[in-house]
């Protein structure tokens, strides 16, 4: 017997609380789109070391050794134990205060296509500008040291690094960025699974350190390079205040 997603999303309605749903389906994600993406760019290395070494963007002396990626993987589980017992918290006291446990809508109908895509890429747009000017942030000189210098141990940067910050800039960069743009749509709680899933895809590949998908990390790898350029997600507040790796250079020319 065939069912719908219209159908099953409806019966996980009536099986499940809110805040279950919203925990279980955030984790499936993030285990998905991150760790499964992030293993899979590590891995290459050991498994295909010659096809790894064509398509590094940067020389092999610069990769991280094992040590290395297994403080990083020690530092990004923190991240997310923090960031998911934050959200099981918030849960908790809005259940305890009477409040809807979730800022997202569990509506029983799912969003359509239409929908999903129109929050994607509004979410896409809130997500540059609010990722943009707090990346920008740390990277003040009273700030960087203390926030935002262990994100750039990695110059030759890897999948797994997306995430291996201080918790402070895990919270601000990674997760704020990320939710509030569809709390503030007022999204499905379906619809920010889509957009999350779309944005993990993105950061681990754009942190890959490979050439794939026309070299869309190029633009990040100069970041961990320089420092100075390529602080946005998609570009558009980078050319918009000159920050881009391309304007710079020709300022230099």
């Amino acid at each position: 017997m065939t069912i719908s997603l219209a159908s099953a999303w409806k019966q996980l309605l009536i099986d499940y609380p809110h805040s279950t749903l919203e925990c279980l389906g955030t984790f499936i994600v993030q285990t998905t789109f991150f760790w499964g993406i992030s293993a899979f760019y590590t891995s290459l290395p050991y498994v295909f070391p010659d096809f790894s070494t064509r398509h590094k963007l940067q020389k092999q002396e610069k990769q991280p050794t094992k040590s290395e990626l297994w403080e990083c993987f020690k530092i990004v589980s923190r991240n997310q134990m923090v960031s998911t017992s934050l959200q099981m918290g918030l849960i908790t006291l809005n259940a305890a205060a009477g409040r809807p446990t979730s800022p997202y809508r569990f509506d029983a109908t799912l969003p359509t296509p239409i929908e999903v895509l129109r929050d994607v890429v509004l979410g896409v747009f809130f997500r540059e500008i609010l990722f943009y000017y707090i990346h920008r942030l740390f990277h003040h000189p009273s700030l960087y040291a203390t926030f935002h210098k262990p994100h750039h141990r990695f110059t030759a940067p890897v999948a797994l690094a997306t995430q291996y910050s201080t918790i402070t800039e895990h919270l601000l960069a990674n997760v704020v960025p990320v939710s509030l743009p569809l709390i503030i749509l007022r999204s499905h709680i379906v619809t920010f699974w889509v957009f999350l899933s779309v944005v993990l895809v993105e950061v681990t590949t754009v942190h890959s350190g490979y050439d794939f998908f026309a070299g869309s990390a190029r633009a990040h790898d100069s970041h961990h390079e320089k420092f100075t350029v390529n602080f946005g997600t998609i570009g558009l507040l980078d050319w918009l205040h000159g920050t881009s790796a391309s304007a710079k250079a020709k300022r230099v020319d």
